[in-house]
């Protein structure tokens, strides 16, 4: 058993069944349907019935984590005696981000021969996941607790995000595009394809008319991506397009028949809250992140 902890957000957006099987402490981000407020358990039944409600118009809302909430958690993690490496999402997509740190330097006051090191992931969603997967690997293989921590400072930025959605809505409720932008985009059948850059914000790369489009343009960015694909592991997650998601899958499989695994995951509900059904997200190793 290793002599430090690796623990996670739920935002990871990886199933609760991983986090059981390899003992990952998870802080839950939450969401709320009105008034009523739910703990993100990461299953795959209660995603996919987010986004059945989604689609018949129900209004999902989310709320960073409060100082308070990070500060136990933390404690908990400390009191075990232990070094902790927490990773969540990018500071430039979650308006948690600076509470954690808040928290952390209260909690790290009484533990002074312990680390509580965060980590600026630049990452969201599947990518996020797909460090903590990489990491925990590397601890489950006996690296140090100053080794996972360096490779992930050093292969954070080489997490390529490429994200397609498919109503502008949701954007123009988290303020990503304009309302005339969402409405003339909607009329003309707009989809944007983004990606996320080293400074970890979602950014458009393209706008093309047409969902096939779309995903072509995601598989072709994807493509441009993988200069050394044998044995990449690659995360794709989808909000209730599963179809859309396979098709992917078996794209890259025909493209690239020496990659590893290509998990097909549910996206999570707090980041599906602000993209909508519809979002196909594609995560996996690479050199450079890119347009």
């Amino acid at each position: 058993m290793a002599d430090y902890i690796i623990a996670a957000a739920s935002t990871a957006d990886l199933p609760d069944e991983y986090f059981k099987e390899h003992n990952i402490p998870l802080i839950r981000y939450t969401y709320s349907i009105g008034t009523d407020v739910f703990e993100d358990d990461c299953k795959e039944t209660t995603r996919s019935r987010a986004y059945s409600d989604m689609r018949s118009g129900t209004v999902y809302t989310t709320s960073m984590i409060n100082e308070a909430t990070y500060e136990e958690f933390f404690r908990g993690l400390m009191e075990s005696g232990k070094n902790v490496l927490y990773l969540d999402m990018s500071k430039e997509m979650s308006s948690s981000y600076l509470a954690s740190h808040r928290a952390a330097e209260h909690v790290r006051r009484d533990f002074p021969d312990q680390e509580l090191y965060l980590m600026d992931t630049r990452c969201i969603s599947g990518g996020l996941g797909l460090l903590v997967c990489e990491c925990v690997a590397r601890m489950e293989q006996g690296a140090s607790f100053e080794e996972v921590i360096r490779w992930g400072e050093e292969h954070k930025l080489h997490i390529m995000h490429r994200f397609t959605v498919d109503d502008l809505n949701y954007l123009k409720r988290g303020g990503r595009v304009s309302n005339a932008s969402a409405m003339i985009g909607s009329m003309l059948s707009i989809k944007p394809v983004l990606y996320v850059p080293d400074d970890g914000k979602l950014t458009v790369c393209a706008k093309v008319r047409g969902r096939k489009a779309a995903l072509k343009t995601l598989f072709e960015g994807i493509k441009r991506d993988l200069t050394k694909p044998d044995g990449r592991h690659i995360i794709i997650n989808h909000a209730d397009c599963a179809e859309d998601a396979e098709w992917l899958r078996d794209a890259l499989r025909k493209a690239f028949p020496t990659l590893g695994r290509i998990e097909i995951l549910s996206l999570g509900i707090v980041i599906g809250a602000h993209c909508g059904p519809g979002l196909i997200a594609v995560f996996y190793m690479g050199d450079k992140r890119k347009p």
